[in-house]
């Protein structure tokens, strides 16, 4: 009788154990296989993200008009670079020590303040007073170097570019290049001037 009895318990058991074992397969194959609510739930924070991320390459704002007397130097800076466009142009003496034949300060903007760059941009009646300028101001940067190289025009070397992290901010970043007799300075969060320099058509 007692053996019948062990018998019986044992079947019983291996029972619940086959049922248990077949619940955790069920619950594995409907997260990972169908319908796949684990994987949804993992791959779904990467496409917001990559969605966030992505910039826009036209501006999302207009650029404002240039004055009428606007000089030929003032009239060749574009409208528009890449989102940022033009909303502000001024005479300015930044450079002044240097005697630029004409000297501007611009700003362009995304329409967020926060991503505005600040450009300066003068011309010389030489290429050599260019150059002067361009060593002096790349000579004052003393934050990290995140790049530099050669200005080449129809694959003619006219100038210098190099682009630094500001030393009191490593958010920000300064870009100066000289493209022959001009010279041009882009300031602004890191991320906004080294998409902005780049695509800049002087």
């Amino acid at each position: 009788m007692s053996n019948t009895q062990h018998s019986s318990s044992h079947g019983k058991l291996i029972a619940v154990l086959i049922a248990a074992a077949l619940v955790i397969i069920l619950a594995l194959i409907s997260a990972f296989v169908w319908p796949g609510w684990a994987l949804n739930g993992q791959t779904q924070p990467a496409t917001q993200e990559t969605t966030t991320s992505t910039e826009s390459s036209t501006p999302t704002i207009s650029a404002t008009p240039l004055p009428e007397d606007a000089t030929e130097l003032l009239k060749s800076m574009p409208d528009s670079v890449l989102n940022f466009a033009r909303t502000a142009a001024s005479p300015s003496a930044t450079w002044g020590s240097s005697s630029p034949l004409e000297e501007y300060t611009m700003t362009y903007s995304t329409g967020e303040d926060a991503l505005n760059i600040t450009l300066i941009a003068a011309q010389w009646s030489a290429a050599d007073n260019a150059k002067t300028q361009y060593d002096a101001l790349v000579g004052g940067l003393s934050g990290q170097e995140l790049s530099s190289g050669n200005v080449k025009v129809n694959g003619s070397t006219v100038g210098s570019y190099t682009v630094k992290t500001d030393a009191s901010d490593d958010t920000k970043a300064v870009a100066v290049w000289q493209n022959d007799t001009a010279v041009f300075q882009a300031s602004g969060l890191k991320e906004s001037v080294l998409r902005f320099y780049e695509k800049f058509p002087m």
